[in-house]
């Protein structure tokens, strides 16, 4: 686990050198405001999750949010140009809109689209639900930019972060239905943690994300802003200088 952050950032913008300290502090929000005990950090602005928590609303991943938004102004995005939830809506190809958590839009070019999904209990349903919204929305927003939608934009960064809680039951492994035809092999004796990681990776191997992180925290912990990335590849910090990587080489 990482340990819990020791300060924010002196001028409130985070360092992609000196990340876990801002990654700690979302995540402490995150069980803050599950838990009920987030009204004291949204009503101050001695924190950077209680700054971020001000301007975005509070909610449960607002602390990922504001912490992206701080690490695209850091790089030299205008903030006015990073957009949230009504205001991130963006077309799509096979439906007419979908409001995306985060979306950077600057000098009238899509320049990258952000979901954060957190898993928090009734793991069966709600994984399958996250994965068949993700699929299909990014595919929907892949397709949109391909048929021209957003031209003259530059293909878009598309980035999605989940957190899982980390309990026994997100650990254990998970029995399969299959009446018909085996599951893939990778699912097989699985927890739901293991399918959440299969389903990040996937989607940033199969191009259908740019971008992902994994992480997960469990609440007595998460609550002092201990977590834990499971997959290098899905690492926040690695998700952070890709995605602020391209969306700042087009700004200028």
């Amino acid at each position: 686990m990482t340990p819990p952050p020791d300060s924010g950032s002196e001028n409130g913008l985070p360092s992609l050198d000196n990340l876990p300290p801002e990654i700690a502090s979302a995540v402490q929000f995150y069980w803050e405001t599950r838990s009920g005990q987030a009204e004291e950090q949204r009503a101050s602005s001695n924190t950077a999750r209680g700054r971020r928590a001000e301007v975005l609303g509070g909610g449960q991943m607002d602390g990922f949010a504001g912490l992206v938004e701080d690490l695209l102004v850091a790089e030299g995005v205008p903030r006015e140009s990073i957009k949230h939830d009504y205001q991130a809506t963006l077309p799509g190809f096979f439906r007419h809109e979908k409001e995306w958590d985060t979306a950077v839009v600057y000098d009238g070019k899509l320049l990258a689209a952000v979901e954060y999904k957190s898993q928090g209990s009734s793991f069966g349903n709600n994984l399958n639900n996250r994965a068949e919204e993700a699929i299909g929305s990014n595919t929907d927003l892949l397709e949109a930019y391909e048929e021209g939608v957003f031209a003259p934009s530059p293909q878009p960064f598309v980035g999605y972060l989940m957190l899982m809680a980390d309990n026994e039951r997100s650990r254990e492994p998970v029995g399969l239905r299959e009446p018909n035809f085996e599951a893939d092999e990778e699912f097989q004796g699985a927890s739901y943690a293991r399918r959440a990681e299969l389903l990040c990776l996937r989607m940033v191997r199969k191009r259908l994300v740019s971008g992902a992180a994994f992480l997960m925290s469990s609440q007595e912990e998460g609550l002092e802003g201990g977590y834990s990335e499971p997959n290098e590849e899905l690492r926040f910090e690695r998700f952070a200088r890709e995605l602020t990587s391209h969306v700042g080489g087009h700004v200028g």
